[in-house]
């Protein structure tokens, strides 16, 4: 695996972004250069963000998410600090 994480990813196991070996190694968030925490899915290439809703739910009970545009830098948590990829 390289360090540097993958241009999209999400948490939810049936988007076809999930990586259940890129979420185990730990990846971090910045968008607009503040780190988050909350981020479902991410895109480096377009520069977006996809955040939950509160505690708000569909039907399913999957989280309701909004999608915010900014530049965004990921990086994995294991690897060495102070290197990003950055894209945006």
């Amino acid at each position: 695996m390289t360090d540097t994480p993958p241009d999209r990813l999400s948490i939810d196991p049936h988007s076809p972004h999930f990586d259940q070996a890129a979420l185990e190694r730990g990846v971090g968030i910045r968008f607009k250069g503040a780190e988050r925490t909350d981020v479902e899915e991410y895109s480096l290439a377009e520069g977006w963000v996809r955040v939950a809703l509160g505690k708000k739910v569909d039907r399913r009970g999957r989280p309701l998410t909004i999608k915010l545009a900014g530049p965004v830098e990921a990086w994995f948590k294991d690897g060495v600090e102070g290197v990003a990829a950055t894209e945006g």
